[in-house]
């Protein structure tokens, strides 16, 4: 998605351990009417999958999952990543690696809020090593919940979260997918034509 890339290259930037950082718009401070028609090429993309349920991560996959579940009109689930006092025993549970922090955390999802009758899009920012998306799979299968694909806000392609999530056989649809990253050559996308 050119409008994307042309973002990514006028307000993003590379740090070191080809970390990208789009605060200025994504994940930080939100740009609502940008995410806004980001949710919208995600609402295209799967308008014909009979949604049900969008699922993501929190925390800053759900200013992004907010527009898609709006246009699809359905509700917006997101997995929490510890189990706090006012959630039910009765839980879903995966383990994720976060690539950016560099921990392992516990995604949480309620059973009463994903059942065997959802067909459910996944919505997250970043795709890098796909430990979020794995996790979100498992808790979809635990509930066995039919996964329609995953919109990806940016792909790191140069990592292999994307290719190994294909070879499993979900659709993933990345918006801008990243070739190469540093701080001094800068931003090569791959051609989505």
């Amino acid at each position: 998605m050119k409008l994307l890339e042309d973002k990514i290259l006028a307000e993003g930037r590379v740090y070191p351990g080809k970390v990208l950082k789009v605060g200025a718009f994504l994940n930080h401070q939100i740009d609502v009417p940008f995410l806004t028609v980001l949710g919208e090429e995600f609402y295209r993309l799967f308008k014909d999958e009979n949604i049900t349920k969008i699922l993501t991560v929190e925390t800053s996959g759900i200013a992004v999952a907010y527009p898609v579940a709006q246009l699809f009109n359905v509700p917006l689930l997101f997995g929490k990543k510890n189990k706090t006092k006012n959630l039910s025993d009765d839980c879903y549970c995966a383990k994720v690696t976060s690539y950016t922090h560099g921990t392992v955390y516990e995604v949480v999802v309620e059973k009463q809020f994903l059942t065997s009758a959802d067909h459910v899009l996944l919505i997250d920012d970043f795709l890098a090593n796909g430990c979020a998306l794995e996790g979100l799979l498992d808790i979809c299968a635990q509930a066995g919940a039919t996964v329609a694909g995953a919109g990806i806000v940016i792909e790191k392609a140069f990592q292999d979260g994307g290719k190994k999530l294909r070879e499993r056989g979900l659709r993933v649809e990345s918006l801008a997918r990243i070739a190469d990253m540093d701080a001094e050559n800068g931003i090569t996308f791959i051609s989505q034509d």
